[in-house]
C-alpha cells in the first residue's frame, strides 16, 4: 500500500495491547484509537545515530526530526516483522535487528505501542523521498543537546524513545565496532 493510504487497515489494541478489532488508518488517528508502532536506531559503525527529517506530506508530524526507521504495524503483523520491513521500505537496508524496549500506548507516543530496535549498519541509505526529506548521522549527545535546544524538532514518539535510550546511556554508548 501507499505510504499515506487512509485506508490501510491496522490492528486496534487496548491498554494492554491486546488486539480488540481493527480499522483504518484515516480512521485510527482521527479517534485516537490506541494501535501499534516499530521505530529502529540505526548507528554506523562510529556509533553515530540516522535520524530522518520526516517528508511535508506526512500525516502526522510532518517536517520533523524522526528515528532512523518507523511505522505502523498492518493489521495481522508483529513488531519483529514490521521493524524489518520499515527499515527496508524506508531506508533500503536488510540488517538483524536487537530488540530494546517497548513503550505503553499514550500521548507522548501518539497512542501507539511502540517497540524499539536497533542495528548498526555502514550501508548507504536510500530512501523514498515522498516518506523522507533527508537523512543524517548524528552523534547521541548532539541529539539530546538539539532535542534539548528545539523539542519541536522532534517527533514525540522519538524524544519520547531518546528519553528512554538516553536515561538507559550503556545501550548508546556499548555499540559494537563490527557490525552485527
Amino acid at each position: 500500500m501507499a505510504a499515506q493510504d487512509p485506508g490501510e487497515l491496522f490492528d486496534v489494541v487496548d491498554e494492554d495491547d491486546r488486539v480488540i478489532g481493527q480499522a483504518t488508518r484515516a480512521e485510527v488517528h482521527a479517534r485516537g484509537l490506541l494501535h501499534r508502532a516499530v521505530h529502529v536506531f540505526l548507528f554506523n559503525s562510529t556509533g553515530e545515530l540516522l535520524l530522518q527529517r520526516r517528508s511535508a506530506w506526512k500525516d502526522e508530524f510532518p517536517l520533523c526530526w524522526t528515528s532512523s526507521a518507523s511505522g505502523h504495524l498492518d493489521a495481522g503483523e508483529d513488531y519483529a516483522a514490521a521493524a524489518v520491513r520499515e527499515l527496508r521500505e524506508e531506508l533500503g537496508i536488510t540488517a538483524e535487528l536487537e530488540f530494546l524496549t517497548k513503550l505503553p500506548a499514550s500521548p507522548e507516543t501518539a497512542n501507539e505501542h511502540t517497540a524499539l530496535f536497533r542495528t548498526v549498519s555502514d550501508e548507504r541509505p536510500v530512501f523514498p523521498l515522498e516518506e523522507i526529506e533527508s537523512v543524517a548521522f548524528f552523534p547521541p549527545e548532539d541529539v539530546a543537546r538539539m532535542i534539548a535546544d528545539e523539542p519541536g524538532a522532534f517527533s514525540p514518539p522519538f524524544r519520547e524513545l531518546f528519553r528512554w535510550a538516553h536515561h538507559f546511556s550503556t545501550i548508546l554508548l556499548t555499540i559494537p565496532l563490527t557490525l552485527l
